[in-house]
């Protein structure tokens, strides 16, 4: 099955499993998840399935970048945090969403890798650092709208204080093996009203960097 065919099941797939949010379609279906996935594995890279890549971390399963990425509700004008870089492949997506993108990654040679992949697909609006996720990047908040691609242990109280008012917070939360996906909005009286989404599998968000 040549790569068009596999792409266009692979979009085919995620409008019946509920995503629907045209621009996030059509995001994923423009950006080439192949550039993102490792050499091993190209011959799945438009599967809907997650795939591994260095330090134990994975490129997300499309259909968990795209629940994600349409619970942000994103116009194209916002400016958005992510936490946890990995492939760079979440970063792209939203990098065709909304204005400008803030990422943040732990481990250094993935880093590198994911930047080389935006200056090959031009994108311009991404800003990327090695730092501590957990931090977030409070001299560039606060963001419209924030996601994290690793499980926060708890409730993530430092990067919701990064939130703007009517802003979105998407994030795996919970430290067992699966998570919850819950959405905070902060309302202006500084309450977060909290949703859960769906159950889900990350990786752990670790303190500080590495490599």
């Amino acid at each position: 099955m040549d790569k068009a065919t596999q792409k266009a099941q692979l979009i085919l797939a995620l409008r019946k499993e509920g995503i629907r949010d045209a621009r996030v379609l059509e995001a994923m279906e423009t950006i080439p998840r192949e550039l993102f996935v490792e050499p091993e594995f190209q011959s799945k890279a438009w599967d809907n399935s997650a795939l591994p890549i260095q330090f134990g971390q994975t490129i997300s399963q499309p259909f968990v970048v795209g629940a994600m990425s349409a619970a942000l509700e994103l116009k194209g004008h916002e400016i958005v945090l992510e936490i946890g870089t990995g492939s760079g492949y979440q970063t792209a997506i939203l990098s065709k969403l909304a204005r400008r993108v803030f990422t943040i990654e732990r481990y250094k040679p993935l880093l590198r890798k994911a930047q080389e992949r935006f200056e090959k697909l031009s994108l311009n609006n991404v800003v990327s650092k090695c730092a501590d996720g957990g931090l977030g990047w409070p001299e560039q908040g606060p963001f419209d709208a924030i996601i994290t691609t690793c499980a926060c242990p708890m409730r993530p109280d430092v990067l919701l204080s990064q939130l703007k008012v009517g802003g979105i917070l998407v994030a795996p939360v919970g430290a067992s093996s699966v998570q919850e996906l819950l959405r905070y909005r902060r309302r202006e009286d500084g309450v977060f009203e909290e949703e859960a989404l769906m159950d889900v599998r990350f990786v752990p968000l670790l303190p500080g960097v590495s490599g």
